[in-house]
């Protein structure tokens, strides 16, 4: 099956085939044991949500700790992820960071939630929340937060030059 990506899509679920959700959805539940798959699906779409934004609008977007548990199960699924990001335009490079509560900027989360947004989506807000939060407990342990460093620009953005 073949999905056309369309600049102002409004269904995240289209960007890639219903078997390769079904698939990333499912390595959601397995590396979150207790997860409802109803929650994993939300966070796969929004992980989607988030990489075609990052495509269309590179650098500056970080994801929140729920959302990037999403976007690793879709990196693990190469082939899948490697047809999006080409299907999209640009490859999305992940770059992570351990949490840091004392370095989160929360204006990094509205931005990316703004980007997703303009990019014609409809940003789950309920997924979008700080690290500190743990309403949907996830196994991802990293986020990406702003620098304070000379090298920012190359280390903190979610795409790399190819």
């Amino acid at each position: 099956m073949s999905t056309t990506i369309t600049a102002m899509a409004k269904e995240a679920r289209t960007l890639i085939t219903t078997a390769e959700f079904d698939g990333v959805t499912a390595t959601v539940v397995d590396n979150n044991p207790g997860m409802s798959e109803t929650d994993a699906a939300r966070i796969v779409e929004e992980a989607l949500k988030f990489v075609a934004a990052g495509a269309q609008f590179p650098g500056g977007m970080r994801p929140s700790r729920t959302v990037d548990e999403g976007w690793h199960a879709l990196i693990l699924h190469t082939v899948v992820y490697e047809g999006l990001c080409a299907r999209l335009g640009r490859f999305v490079h992940h770059v992570p960071e351990r949490p840091d509560p004392t370095r989160h900027d929360p204006t990094a989360l509205e931005r990316t939630q703004a980007r997703i947004e303009q990019a014609g989506y409809e940003a789950d807000r309920t997924l979008w929340l700080g690290p500190s939060n743990g309403s949907i407990p996830v196994a991802a342990s990293c986020e990406h937060t702003s620098c304070g460093d000379a090298n920012c620009e190359l280390n903190c953005r979610t795409d790399h030059p190819n």
